[in-house]
């Protein structure tokens, strides 16, 4: 007997019903908008049912749709959860640890990289992956490693958060804004600039950080239309929009500033810092992972665990 659903319908259901348009569920899925669409449509046709409604701002669900999609949801998720937890298991076994990230490259603290941990372990080898910005769901955006380094992303339950480190915020934007001279600014003389805009799937507190949200109680009255969703389209941003600015951790300062001739880091004098930690799944025992958070701990001596309290070890 056939199968009802085809490899991949079930997801591209659920994404499409989750942004409410093709062309962002598209991006999503990284495929072709039209071959999203053409995928849907066989869906309904093989379904003999109509799925979603389309009208000028995007898609929405018909009450077939809503029936369909908790299901999908369930279905999908389970799908996901079975693939992570064979690739873990496979990482774990050839003794191989995914370590996500974003912007500059990961550290365990700003004077000891993660190659030391390497050649003090040679058994243990590491896989870098850049992570974009982190969305809502926290778990998702690190399924694919197995653990990560950030300022702070959303809390999830299936998840632990160990803070390595707080560091500085400091001031990113074009060197020939008319700032860019400057040793030093502080919250009052920036809070009002034109600021990158994060895309509608980067978590909005998480974003907010990163336009001194925090600071102001709310968005700023100024945002570029970007869409940002990773730190090189933030800087993608800069070049193309001079008079923006965006707030960045001390460390990926740092990076780009050196690494970018046109781009300047400019000191935040009076900003909360940002807390950055390292992310890892509660329900994947590894003793690599537990021997790397040994590693981190021995070298960050103020750091801790802030969010989950104790169970950090294996999940």
């Amino acid at each position: 007997m056939r199968p009802m659903f085809r490899r991949g319908q079930l997801e591209y259901f659920v994404a499409v019903a989750q942004e409410g348009q093709m062309t962002r569920a598209a991006r999503r899925l990284r495929i072709a908008q039209p071959a999203l669409s053409q995928a849907v449509a066989q869906l309904e046709s093989e379904l003999g049912v109509q799925l979603f409604e389309r009208h000028a701002r995007g898609v929405s669900l018909t009450p077939a749709g809503s029936a369909l999609y908790e299901k999908a949801l369930a279905a999908v998720g389970a799908e996901e959860d079975a693939s992570s937890t064979a690739r873990w298991l496979s990482r774990a076994e050839r003794g191989t640890i995914a370590f996500g990230f974003v912007g500059a490259p990961p550290s365990l603290d700003s004077r000891v990289e993660l190659e030391d941990f390497a050649r003090a372990h040679p058994g243990i080898d590491f896989r870098y992956r850049e992570l974009p910005f982190p969305g809502t769901d926290t778990a998702r955006w690190m399924d694919a490693v197995d653990v990560a380094v950030s300022h702070e992303p959303p809390p999830d339950e299936r998840l632990w958060s160990w803070l390595l480190r707080c560091e500085p915020r400091l001031v990113l934007m074009s060197g020939t804004h008319r700032l860019a001279s400057r040793a030093e600014v502080s919250v009052a003389e920036v809070i009002d600039e034109a600021f990158i805009g994060f895309g509608k799937d980067v978590d909005p507190d998480w974003a907010g950080f990163w336009s001194l949200d925090d600071h102001r109680g709310g968005p700023p009255r100024l945002r570029t239309p970007d869409g940002a969703r990773s730190p090189q389209e933030v800087l993608a941003a800069l070049v193309a929009r001079p008079q923006a600015v965006t707030i960045v951790p001390a460390a990926a300062a740092s990076v780009l500033s050196q690494v970018l001739t046109n781009v300047a880091a400019v000191a935040l004098s009076d900003a909360d810092p940002s807390r950055i930690t390292i992310v890892g799944h509660r329900g994947r025992p590894n003793p690599l992972v537990e021997t790397l958070m040994d590693y981190a701990r021995n070298y960050s001596p103020h750091g801790g665990d802030r969010r989950t309290g104790p169970g950090l070890r294996g999940g």
